[in-house]
């Protein structure tokens, strides 16, 4: 049956049927094709390979023969790019080319009849090709068997020649050759006569390796001789330090199980070396590369710890909580017992500053029996200081990630990759970019480094990475993440950390004997002022500061709320604050530091017809604000005529923080209601959700930080949108036992509960 199909032009790229490649598209007609093919052509192409690639080919010069294959999956890069993975389907003849539009081609394609053969011939043919292939992978020791198992499993002869063509390291222009030819059994006859060439070009390799041993074989005789003269040197008083370094970099060299090429190198440097003169900057030079690259551990891995319960107790002797950091770290002890080759998890901690983000990596690191190193890469714009700078520039060194499996000398690391969320994108290139390469265990294990310049195996270092806010992080990276998002701690989860965690930590610091008696009220009151972050870092410095001065001023061992406003500054009591007028709303939010309580202020006066806006908007609030004011006005809560010759200032208090997301439009209207109807909201109350121009509310993010934020200060009652209703099972019991919350699809039953005087 004939149909017709969009047709892509891949250069030095051929595509066989049941093949599976993935390619990068830049040009925007590249990209209009996978567009149109997903929508019009069932995320179907047809690809085809001109075999004149240094010219653009006419309609006329194309192929007659082409592969359908079939778009598995796309990504839209954050380079603009489109990352595209395609699977070869079938062969087709092309019945005609002709121009679709904007410089696009389609093509109308009809089914290739495979000609029949001759049974007993045909499998005399296959059996051939079989036994020639085990042959090439017997004489080939680097190359997977892989495909052994495959060719014996299938006994189609066109889809065994089309795979072994797509195994094999064939040129480009060979394979097109295959692709192009629809007779099985000439392609299977031409791959056994191109595998007995290989053949024939791997013992002539194998010869002269030979020769080369016997080479190296006179160069230890060389060796001897060298050390020999060494000692006439040293009699002589002409005896220099460094041929000391050459017979240790030698030595080393010839312990290191390095492959072929980085054995070379490394050898031709250390020869270079021992012929360069110490006065010359080259030797410095040459010598730090040396010992950078030498002493690599390219055959060293740390024994780890698989022990699921040891690896448990530990993580839960030095962090409260984080149970789903503890339970996939579980998940993967328990996969890598049953194959110790599986991948290592790429996990990203999300959550405010001071929850533990950090230290869990590094007691996770220290569990697994695993070295541990920290890189910070917030604020870096330099893709270079991940993976080195060229020795052609004065001063070149490894990029970070060499230099910490140097720091650790093993290949199976903990690399903890901090604040990823704060990398900057510029003109000296997108970090995130280059750290996907390295994090991606299918490309990391040929790790090149700038300044090292030979591939180092990654594929056993487990990252974690963390960052502040998920909205942040690199679209780049964000689809390779595990994303573990880590919340706030609610003021008991606070108490259970001071008295199981940090207490005890202080006193092994301080080299205390005596324990101090300390009751959850003191912590409590402490907790509530003198801290407001969501995690415990500033409260383990309070404590620290408070028992300092206990233990260097009185020998009691209780405190007491008394002896903490003796000793520390008089806080700023973590509670809501009375509203005294209306036009005033607590508003729930969620930034870098965790949930926060904020205040939005309203105000309403003779003036032109205008809205002055404060506090630090972005652009999403300030579109919160327009919504609101056009639901007021067209539900008609009060008479439009209010609006005339008036000026309406809404004011959100902490100015010195940037504020925006869509989740403030509820309290925003409220608190402009309040004001107009002069009716007080209690500061017991509060919202958070954002509200459609016909008074839906709109599912927010980040409920439970909110949540715990607004219990923290004393708030009582919350209105939180229908849809986030379900996520109330995440929060912790205790502060649902103190909170009401009220789920509403639709601003009118606020606006029942608030402001209808007359149900009042």
């Amino acid at each position: 049956m004939d149909y017709s199909i969009l047709v892509m032009l891949l250069k030095n790229l051929v595509i066989l049927p049941f093949q599976e490649i993935k390619i990068e598209l830049k040009d925007e007609i590249s990209k209009k094709i996978i567009k149109v093919s997903s929508k019009k052509y069932n995320n179907r192409v047809l690809i085809v390979s001109p075999k004149n690639e240094s010219l653009t080919p006419s309609i006329e010069d194309l192929p007659l023969v082409g592969v359908i294959a079939v778009i598995k999956s796309k990504i839209e890069l954050s380079n603009g790019n489109l990352r595209l993975t395609l699977r070869g389907e079938k062969r087709v003849k092309i019945l005609q080319y002709k121009a679709f539009n904007d410089d696009i081609i389609n093509a109308y394609v009809g089914d290739i009849v495979i000609p029949k053969f001759e049974a007993q011939g045909e499998e005399v043919i296959k059996n051939k090709l079989r036994n020639i292939l085990k042959e090439y992978i017997d004489l080939m020791p680097n190359i997977s068997n892989s495909i052994l198992k495959i060719v014996e499993d299938n006994d189609d002869l066109d889809f065994l020649t089309d795979a072994i063509t797509t195994f094999l390291p064939l040129k480009p222009i060979q394979k097109l050759n295959y692709m192009q030819e629809v007779n099985s059994e000439k392609r299977a006859l031409s791959l056994i006569k191109d595998i007995k060439l290989e053949i024939k070009h791997q013992e002539l390799e194998e010869k002269i390796d030979n020769n080369i041993e016997v080479r190296l074989s006179k160069e230890q005789e060389e060796y001897y001789l060298k050390e020999k003269l060494k000692e006439i040197q040293n009699i002589l008083g002409d005896y220099n330090e460094t041929n000391d370094d050459i017979v240790e970099y030698y030595q080393k060299l010839q312990s290191l199980d390095l492959n072929k090429k980085t054995y070379n190198k490394l050898n031709d440097s250390i020869k270079k070396l021992q012929n360069t003169p110490s006065s010359s900057p080259e030797h410095a030079v040459l010598k730090s590369y040396i010992d950078w690259t030498i002493n690599l551990p390219w055959n060293i891995l740390s024994k780890e710890n698989l022990n699921v319960k040891s690896v448990l107790t530990k993580l839960n002797k030095s962090h409260f909580g984080l149970n789903e950091v503890k339970n996939r770290i579980e998940d993967y002890i328990n996969i890598k017992s049953l194959n110790p080759l599986i991948s290592n998890p790429i996990i990203c901690l999300v959550g405010p500053p001071g929850i533990g983000k950090t230290t869990i990596t590094e007691s996770i690191a220290n569990a697994l029996n695993r070295e541990y190193y920290k890189i910070s890469v917030g604020g870096l714009n330099d893709a270079t200081e991940l993976v080195g700078s060229r020795r052609t520039y004065l001063g070149s060194m490894p990029g970070k990630i060499i230099q910490a499996i140097k720091k650790c000398n093993t290949r199976n690391p903990v690399i903890l990759i901090d604040e990823i969320d704060k990398m900057i994108r510029d003109y000296k290139g997108d970090p995130a970019n280059t750290l996907l390469d390295i994090l991606d265990s299918n490309q990391n294990k040929n790790f090149i480094d700038n300044y090292i310049e030979e591939p180092f195996d990654l594929s056993q270092v487990m990252f974690v990475l963390t960052a502040n806010d998920v909205k942040d992080i690199p679209y780049a990276l964000f689809d390779r993440l595990e994303i573990i998002e880590l919340s706030s701690y609610n003021i008991f989860e606070k108490v259970d950390i001071v008295k199981k965690y940090i207490l005890p930590k202080i006193y092994t610091e301080f080299n205390m004997k005596r324990k101090l008696i300390i009751k959850d009220e003191t912590i409590m009151y402490i907790i509530n002022n003198y801290t407001k972050e969501a995690g415990v870092r500033n409260l383990e410095r309070i404590f620290k500061k408070l028992i300092t001065k206990l233990i260097t001023s009185t020998t009691h061992m209780t405190i007491t709320e008394i002896d903490v406003k003796n000793y520390l500054k008089e806080g700023e009591k973590l509670e809501n604050k009375e509203i005294t007028s209306s036009g005033v709303v607590n508003l729930l939010a969620y930034t870098n530091t965790g949930g926060e309580v904020t205040r939005l202020e309203c105000a309403f006066y003779n003036g032109d017809e205008k809205v002055i806006l404060t506090g630090q908007l972005g652009e999403v609030l300030k579109e919160s604000v327009s919504v609101a004011l056009s639901f007021i006005k067209e539900k008609n809560y009060v008479s439009n005529t209010m609006f005339y010759n008036h000026t309406l200032h809404l004011h959100f208090l902490n100015s010195f923080i940037k504020k925006d997301g869509p989740s403030c439009g509820v309290g925003i209207v409220s608190a402009i209601l309040s004001r107009l109807l002069d009716i007080k909201v209690s500061e017991d109350i509060s919202f958070t959700g954002e509200i459609s121009i016909k008074g839906d509310l709109i599912k927010i993010g980040a409920l439970k930080e909110k949540l715990i934020a607004a219990y923290n200060v004393g708030i009582k009652k919350i209105y939180i949108p229908l849809d986030n209703e379900k996520d109330l099972k995440d929060i912790p019991k205790n502060v649902l036992d103190n909170l009401e919350i009220k789920a509403i699809k639709n601003y009118d039953t606020i606006f029942n509960d608030l402001f209808n005087k007359e149900k009042k």
